[in-house]
């Protein structure tokens, strides 16, 4: 299973606020951190605020954080909300035209990973992400 860029900007961005803690952030800030583009890191925000995992303040000193302690953002529940448009193989989904698929055990087997895949990252939360917060930190030169 590959993450969309999507996903793995949103968790990036989420790693970054947690380390901020409540101090705000701004988009630019982590694009320059980041080396995102401003404008693709604009959508991410945008969702991550859409979701509620994430409250955003305008105006000037306005910026972003975390709306919730990191402890309590599961990362498996996180990335089902961000990929949940997203299929592994064509018959997941009730429109798919597989000639296969009423003798087939591929799509068994790959819900079976994928089942497997949810429950590891379900046991970890945003917290579980950032325990070295001091490596991360200086990596990031915040």
């Amino acid at each position: 299973m590959r993450l969309a860029s999507f996903s793995d900007y949103s968790f990036r961005v989420l790693i970054y606020l947690a380390l901020k803690g409540e101090e705000l952030s701004t988009v630019s800030e982590i694009s320059d951190k980041y080396h995102i583009s401003k404008n693709h890191l604009v959508k991410v925000v945008h969702n991550l605020s859409i979701l509620g995992l994430i409250k955003t303040f305008k105006g000037k000193g306005g910026g972003m954080r975390l709306a919730s302690e990191p402890s309590n953002l599961n990362i498996g529940t996180i990335l089902k909300k961000l990929e949940s448009d997203s299929l592994l193989i064509e018959c997941f989904s009730n429109e798919g035209n597989c000639v296969l698929e009423p003798s087939c055990k591929l799509k068994k087997v790959l819900k079976e990973a994928q089942a497997s895949f949810y429950a590891t990252l379900s046991s970890y939360s945003l917290e579980d992400l950032i325990v070295n917060k001091r490596f991360l930190e200086t990596s990031l030169h915040m």
